[in-house]
């Protein structure tokens, strides 16, 4: 039975009192040649490029050219410094501390733990089924009258995999607080964005990065997509100048070279088959996930010696071998050519 969704009866009494902080650049609209308004440095800085004005705090510009590659209206777009500020948020809008709970799916993205423990709010963990799916009746079974969020993650970090569309669906339509969907790795995936349903879900909040597959991790710049009542929030709680000034120009210039980054997705997608293709034949490897994502998920014997062995050829993987359900296994990114095939070369001669 499909269950209405009403955002004030989810929000903490005081954030919903709350009287946000009035930025001067808040205040002011329009151009003007003198600014005497913000206590700014008025000569400059002491680099070749001024970054002694505030930057925009609502990143309009930017917000206009992502709406155009990714179809949302900007109204319905929140920047962050980096997802985990949307996902802290998300914490601090809707959940009481010491009262309410989140529901995560382990094995997934650790943050969403770490936010809710910071944040004092108590974890169900409904672990996924041994191909990495949702428990549906899990998770309904888990559900009570102080869960607030779920957070799943599709394609799924660490196993790789899309969760079944259908089944993210269910939870959508059945659960009356919010579903927060993580699309950190939707570029390379065939599965299609979430963000094409915020008009039929509006307890819907989709999770995207340009720190994966538009190489701009160092920037640190986290988009979240949801109703404009949702959005509101986020900008009600949000500190004034999140996004700094020097990350939405870089930005914005890398926004132009779309062609560039769908080439290094297809090059991606095209590594991350072949070097799935070589793992499997490797006679230590028990199993290659398959993967939507720029990493692949392997299980082996002895995990921690390999991932030494690794460190000592100065090549980095992640042992995920003590997290649930991923016992021995390692998470291994996708490379490019040349490094993919270093990788291979030493795991060939490890023993």
């Amino acid at each position: 039975m499909t269950t209405t969704f009403e955002l004030t009866k989810l929000l903490r009494e005081n954030i919903q009192k709350l009287v946000p902080y009035s930025s001067a650049r808040d205040e002011f609209k329009g151009e003007a040649s003198i600014l005497l308004d913000a206590n700014e440095n008025a000569y400059g800085s002491p680099l070749e490029r001024n970054f002694n004005r505030y930057p925009d705090p609502l990143q309009h510009q930017l917000k206009l050219k992502l709406s155009g590659i990714k179809g949302v209206p900007a109204r319905n777009m929140f920047l962050g410094n980096g997802s985990d500020e949307a996902i802290d948020i998300l914490y601090r809008a809707c959940c009481r501390p010491g009262i309410d709970n989140v529901i995560l799916v382990p094995p997934t993205y650790g943050m969403y733990e770490v936010s809710a423990n910071i944040n004092d709010v108590a974890i169900k963990k409904v672990n996924l089924t041994a191909d990495f799916q949702l428990d549906l009746n899990g998770i309904a079974e888990a559900i009570d009258a102080n869960t607030r969020m779920i957070f799943l993650c599709s394609p799924n970090n660490p196993t790789g995999n899309s969760l079944h569309r259908e089944d993210v669906e269910t939870v959508l339509a059945n659960f009356n607080g919010l579903v927060v969907i993580d699309e950190a790795y939707i570029n390379y995936s065939r599965q299609k964005t979430f963000i094409q349903e915020l008009t039929e879900y509006g307890n819907l909040v989709v999770l995207q990065t340009l720190s994966k597959a538009w190489g701009l991790a160092g920037l640190r710049l986290g988009m979240a997509f949801a109703s404009e009542e949702i959005i509101e929030i986020f900008n009600k709680i949000k500190p004034p100048y999140n996004i700094n000034l020097a990350t939405q120009e870089l930005v914005l210039k890398a926004l132009d070279n779309i062609d560039t980054v769908n080439a290094w997705i297809k090059e991606t997608v095209a590594e991350r088959d072949g070097l799935a293709e070589k793992l499997h034949a490797l006679p230590y490897v028990l199993h290659v996930y398959p993967s939507d994502a720029n990493f692949i998920l392997v299980k082996i014997d002895e995990p921690r010696k390999l991932y030494e062995y690794l460190v000592a050829k100065s090549i980095i993987v992640r042992d995920r071998s003590k997290v649930e359900l991923c016992a021995g296994c390692l998470r291994i990114t996708v490379g490019t050519p040349d490094e993919n095939k270093e990788l291979i070369s030493a795991l060939e001669k490890f023993s």
